[in-house]
Formats: structure tokens, C-alpha cells, sequence
């Protein structure tokens, strides 16, 4: 459908706003953030607008010198011209990568998020908007599998997410192909900035973007909307698995440890947290919710089990096929971060050390 003078709309989803919200538009420089912020400023010109409150904020993250102050001095006078708020949060990437141990792209993505949530927190906007689209999600996705993701990793990118306080953070393009927000950018004659790192196919995103994709497309040109369809699907499975997950965990989940005569010891040795299951409480389950359980066992005394750590647990429980573990009474496995797991007779049980003790 056209716009009244003519020209092509983004076919962004507006169910994600309401009418009067104060949205910020996470701006980067990029044709995505760019062409989303031109849709949000021209829907509030439409016949029957939804009145949005619209601003923008961009994280400068300290790397490419020059290029990063030429993206900024862009949007700068692209807000200006819009008559649209810009506020710049600068940041040390570099810092965070040595103190956390990141890489260059985790460490930008967490610092850019702290800050948009800061937003958030703030009360000065009611829903930041990023620009997320569905060549972004078929890209998410595909990243997940290769790395062997959960089902919640395979929903990807989700339209939605709920601030812990307040606010929300929405994606309103990931239904939009990237070749589309382009377009709609060129038909109003609207430049943008391009990330020389953007093409750096050393990087993880970017070797699936101009490399596996362009091959998974010539065995099916339809390729990104499937993904998209099946990180929608993943969605929802895991909506439901978290809830059945969290009553059924509350019901079986035992914590400390046994102790003789009876009962449990709940207060274990300073700075431990430990937590059990029945092993015949785990033998009842389908083998779908018994992964899970024993999974949300490790996120009860803070840990996260990855897919081969969820299989060496549930082979020493007596299920599963993983060659070097026994389910044998007394064994016993060591995995990250330092937590530990027991087999006894009647339980599977987990514990770690949060600190040191006195």
C-alpha cells in the first residue's frame, strides 16, 4: 500500500507500539535503524497516526576512530533534519573486552544493551525499538544450530522483551527483508552509513551472512521466512516448556542433601548450594521434561548446563547412552564453573562452591 504522496510504506508491525508510546529507535547509522526511524517519524504523519513520541539514541562504542565520530556527526544531523531527539552514550569496548573476556562483538552488544535498558529504567521512554530484520533473525538462527543452541536459542530473536522493571524493547522490522528496507530508503532518496566491519567474514555473523546463506538460499530461495517460521515455533514450544518446567520443578527439586534418620540438611558447608532430584521421580518423567528438569536442577544453585554437560548428568542418572559415565551409586562427575554432581542410590544430586570458606 502506498503513503499519501505516493510513496511505498515499511511493512513494520505496528501491533508492537501504541498509540502515544514515547518509542527511542536504537540508531546505529546503518540503512536498518535508519529506514526504521523514518517510518516511525512519517507514521505519526499518516491520516490516522499513532501519535508516537519518537526518539533516538546511538552507542558509540570507542573502535573504528573516525568512521565511528562520521557515523555519529550522520545521525546527528539526520535527527536534526527530523526534528527527532538523539541522545549519544559513549563507551569503552575495549575495557569491557579485557575485564570481561568478551569478544569484541559480545562486549559492544552488552554495553549497548546497558545503556538502552538504562533508558528504559530511566522512565524517559516507554519502549525502545531496534532494528532487527528477518535476514537478521534467519542469521540468528542459523548461528544457534551451528553452535547446538537449546530451544530457546532457536526462537532467536524475539519481537518482544519485557523490561525487568519497566519498558519493553520491541523489534518491528523482523518481518522485513533487508533488501526491502533499502529500497524504501533509495525511493526517498535517504543515504546511510555502512560498517566497513560489516563485511569482515572472520567474524562469526558475517561469514553466515555472505557465505552459508547464499548456499542454504540456492537450495531454497524461501530459506530466511522458514527460519523465521521455525524461531516463531521455537518461541512458543519454550513459552510452554518453562511453565510446565517451573510447576514440575517445584514439586520434585530437593534442596541440600539427605541426611541419616531422614529429612535434609539444607544448610550445607559455607558458601555451597546444592540441590537433588529422585532418580525414580526422573525415571517417571518423558524424556523431553526430564531434560529439562534436570537442567532447571543446575539453574536452582546458579548454573547452566550446556547440551553435553545436560547428557553426561543424565547418563549418570541411569538415562542416556554417554560411553565413559556410569549411573552406578557413588559416581560422580566434574563440570564447569565448578559445579558437581553425585549419584546415589535414590538421587541425583548437584552442589557448588560460591565462595571460599572461612
Amino acid at each position: 500500500m502506498g503513503s499519501g504522496n505516493g510513496r511505498a510504506k515499511l511493512g513494520w508491525n505496528r501491533a508492537l507500539l501504541r498509540a502515544g508510546e514515547r518509542v527511542c529507535v536504537a540508531v546505529s547509522g546503518g540503512a536498518d535503524s535508519t529506514a526504521l526511524l523514518l517510518a516511525l517519524v512519517e507514521s505519526n504523519r499518516e491520516k490516522a497516526p499513532l501519535g508516537l513520541v519518537v526518539s533516538a539514541a546511538h552507542v558509540h562504542h570507542g573502535l573504528r576512530g573516525a568512521d565511528a565520530d562520521a557515523d555519529e556527526a550522520f545521525l546527528g544531523a539526520l535527527c536534526v533534519r527530523l526534528e527527532v531527539p538523539l541522545t549519544v552514550f559513549r563507551v569503552d569496548t575495549a575495557e569491557r573486552q579485557a575485564a570481561e573476556r568478551e569478544g569484541v562483538e559480545e562486549a559492544a552488544r552488552e554495553l549497548r544493551y546497558a545503556a538502552l535498558r538504562g533508558l528504559l529504567g530511566s522512565g524517559v521512554v516507554d519502549v525502545v525499538a531496534t532494528a532487527h530484520t528477518l535476514d537478521d533473525q534467519a542469521e540468528t538462527v542459523m548461528m544457534k544450530l551451528l553452535r547446538g543452541a537449546w530451544t530457546e536459542g532457536l526462537g532467536g530473536i524475539s519481537p518482544v522483551v519485557q523490561g525487568a522493571e519497566s519498558g519493553r524493547i520491541v523489534r518491528p522490522l523482523l518481518g522485513v527483508r533487508r533488501a526491502e528496507v533499502e529500497a524504501f530508503l533509495q525511493e526517498r532518496g535517504q543515504s546511510w552509513r555502512d560498517d566497513a566491519t560489516n563485511l569482515d567474514v572472520s567474524l562469526t555473523r558475517n561469514k553466515v551472512r555472505y557465505e552459508l546463506m547464499p548456499v542454504l538460499r540456492g537450495f531454497n530461495p524461501g530459506v530466511d521466512s522458514q527460519l523465521a517460521r521455525m524461531a516463531e515455533i521455537a518461541r512458543d514450544e519454550e513459552t510452554y516448556w518453562q511453565a510446565e518446567t517451573a510447576r514440575v520443578a517445584a514439586q520434585v527439586l530437593l534442596p541440600g542433601k539427605p541426611v541419616r534418620g531422614g529429612g535434609r540438611a539444607v544448610s550445607t558447608a559455607v558458601g555451597e548450594q546444592s540441590c537433588a532430584v529422585e532418580i525414580a521421580r526422573l525415571a517417571a518423567m518423558p524424556s523431553a521434561l526430564r531434560r529439562r528438569v534436570v537442567r532447571a536442577l543446575a539453574r536452582s544453585i546458579g548454573s547452566r548446563l550446556t547440551a553435553e554437560e545436560t547428557a553426561k548428568l543424565l547418563a549418570l542418572a541411569g538415562f542416556g547412552g554417554v560411553a565413559e559415565i556410569t549411573g552406578r551409586s557413588g559416581s560422580r562427575l566434574e563440570l564447569h564453573g565448578g559445579l558437581r554432581a553425585e549419584r546415589s542410590a535414590r538421587e541425583l544430586r548437584l552442589w557448588r562452591q560460591t565462595k571460599a570458606p572461612v
